[in-house]
């Protein structure tokens, strides 16, 4: 028997990352290059043996579904590593746990990519922010607290209270 949703149903609510979209196996592979690359330029300087990451079951132990930092803390922390914490904002090469953080989503970003034909929906000015400077081809403001001019003032295309709205304009 197919399952099937509760009668009176009038929305569904969707988990984008692995859910719609596959994007578990895009970050495996961003962690698995990212660590590797860290554990063998270790390996190199401190004579301890290369072993790397394992994009399955590391990746599920240590990395998905946590926030970079902690996923780098976690998986560090497995292999009796300690690096400085850093500042969120360290560049990619720095060896500190934000740093490698940051390397990681810059290799994420590079493999996923094409932005330039990716539509961005956001709500968080943040979100709208980061759409525009990662050069998405729209971004699309979702204003829900009266801040349609702010979603403006931070790069957003086109705002919207309803993404309804977006589907009345094109059908």
């Amino acid at each position: 028997m197919r399952p099937r949703l509760p009668e009176g149903a009038r929305a569904c609510l969707f988990d984008l990352d692995g859910v719609v979209t596959r994007t578990a196996v895009v970050h495996a592979a961003a962690w698995q290059e990212m660590l590797d690359a860290f554990l063998r330029g270790r390996a190199e300087r401190t004579g301890e043996p290369f072993v790397p990451f394992d994009p399955v079951a590391d990746y599920d132990l240590y990395a998905d579904g946590l926030p970079r930092a902690d996923g780098v803390r976690r998986f560090l922390a497995s292999r009796g590593i300690r690096l400085p914490e850093g500042e969120p904002d360290d560049p990619p090469p720095a060896e500190t746990v934000h740093g490698l953080g940051n390397r990681k989503n810059e290799i994420v970003l590079r493999r996923d990519a094409q932005p330039g034909r990716a539509v961005v929906f956001e709500d968080a000015l943040a979100g709208v922010e980061a759409g525009r400077a990662g050069g998405f081809a729209l971004v699309v403001g979702v204003h829900r607290l009266g801040q349609a001019d702010a979603l403006r003032a931070h790069g957003a295309d086109v705002v919207v209270s309803d993404l309804a709205e977006l589907i009345e304009q094109h059908a």
